[in-house]
């Protein structure tokens, strides 16, 4: 099983896909998620990286997010930043 996970911005969807275990960038610390997780809101340090992990033992891919929130519930994680690059 994976996990559903969506990167959101204003301007774009910029990634709809599921994997294996994203490590989010909270303002509180990093926090890994992945299938069952239970459901938590987090808001989203500047200028940080979120990591997606494709597979388990996979390197982590790294995109640059701005601000923002995640919000993890039964349908997986979504993220929801002001800025991606």
């Amino acid at each position: 099983m994976a996990l559903h996970f969506e990167l959101v911005t204003p301007e774009r969807l910029v990634r709809s896909e599921d994997v294996h275990m994203v490590v989010v960038p909270g303002t509180e610390g990093d926090f890994g998620v992945l299938e069952g997780h239970m459901p938590v809101m987090s808001t989203i340090r500047s200028d940080a990286e979120v990591e997606i992990y494709a597979t388990a033992g996979a390197a982590a891919e790294r995109i640059k997010i701005t601000g923002g929130f995640a919000e993890v519930n039964d349908k997986g994680l979504t993220i929801l930043a002001e800025h991606a690059a």
